[in-house]
C-alpha cells in the first residue's frame, strides 16, 4: 500500500515511515525538504498520487495564535483537496489529547480547527490523539524555568513515548478508518512536577522542580485536561524504561 506520511522527516514521522516500511509498504515522506509544502501546494498533487492513505503528523514553525491557526487550516485545506482528487481513502491525523478542553490554548483551537476540517471533509478519517511526548519534558522544562527553578502546574500527566505514537498511527494507516479520535497515552499516569523532576535528575540537571497554584503550561491553565477523560490506548514503554533507554 503507499502511504505519503505529510511531515514525515520529523521526529514521529521518520519513526513512522520506518515502521510502515517494516510492515511492508510504501512510504512515502512528504515535507518542505523533499518538495512538498502543503502551504502554497507545491509538490503536493506528485506527492499523492497513486496513494491509498495519508498520515499528517505535520506540525508548527510557530506556536503563536495567529500562525498556528493559519497552518494548521491551510495546511489540513491543502492536503484535503489534493486527497480527494487524489482518490485517498483514508486521511489519519495526529492530534493532542485534551485538544477540545483547553479553548484558551491557541495552538489546541488551531488543533480543533484542524480536526473539524478532516471531519467534515467527507473523506474517510482516523485522528490519533496522543498525549505529549517523553521527548517534550526537556522543552516543558525550560519553558517553565526562572533562574535554578523550574515551576510546573499541579495536575496529572500521563506522556507516552514518541516511538508508541508512531506504532499506534502505523497500525491505524493500515487498518480501516475509525471515521472519530483515539486517544493514546503512556502507562504512567502521575503529576507533571514528579516527571520532570525526574527527567532532570537522570541527566543530572541541578535544577529544582515545584508546582505554583499561577503556573502555566505555555500560558495556559490546564487542570487534568491533558490525561485521557476516558478510554485510551496505552503505549508499552513505561516512563523508568525510557529514561534508562
Amino acid at each position: 500500500m503507499r502511504i505519503v506520511v505529510v511531515g514525515g522527516t520529523g521526529l514521529i514521522g521518520k519513526a513512522l515511515v520506518a515502521a510502515l516500511r517494516e510492515r511492508g509498504h510504501q512510504a512515502v515522506p512528504a515535507s518542505p525538504s523533499t518538495g512538498v509544502d502543503t502551504l502554497t501546494g507545491a509538490g503536493v498533487a506528485e506527492a499523492l498520487a497513486g496513494a491509498q492513505v495519508v498520515v499528517d503528523v505535520t506540525n508548527s514553525p510557530s506556536f503563536a495564535d495567529g500562525p498556528v491557526l493559519d497552518f494548521f487550516t491551510r495546511s489540513t485545506t491543502t492536503q484535503l483537496a489534493a486527497e480527494r482528487e487524489a482518490g485517498v481513502g483514508h486521511h489519519v491525523a495526529l492530534s493532542i489529547v485534551g485538544t477540545d478542553r483547553l479553548p484558551d490554548a491557541g495552538y489546541l483551537r488551531a488543533k480543533v480547527a484542524q480536526e473539524e476540517l478532516i471531519t467534515g471533509s467527507g473523506i474517510p478519517f482516523t485522528i490519533l490523539r496522543a498525549t505529549q511526548f517523553f521527548e517534550f519534558l526537556g522543552m516543558i522544562a525550560d519553558s517553565a524555568t526562572e533562574g535554578s527553578t523550574v515551576t510546573v502546574p499541579e495536575g496529572a500527566f500521563q506522556p507516552v513515548a514518541a516511538a508508541d505514537v508512531a506504532a499506534a498511527l502505523a497500525e491505524l494507516a493500515t487498518g480501516a478508518p475509525v471515521g472519530g479520535t483515539i486517544d493514546l497515552a503512556g502507562p504512567d499516569r502521575r503529576t507533571m512536577e514528579e516527571f520532570v523532576r525526574e527527567f532532570l535528575a537522570a541527566r543530572e540537571d541541578p535544577r529544582s522542580v515545584t508546582t505554583g497554584p499561577d503556573a502555566r503550561y505555555f500560558g495556559t491553565a490546564i487542570g487534568d485536561a491533558l490525561v485521557p477523560a476516558g478510554d485510551a490506548r496505552i503505549g508499552a514503554t513505561g516512563f523508568e524504561d525510557w529514561l534508562k533507554a
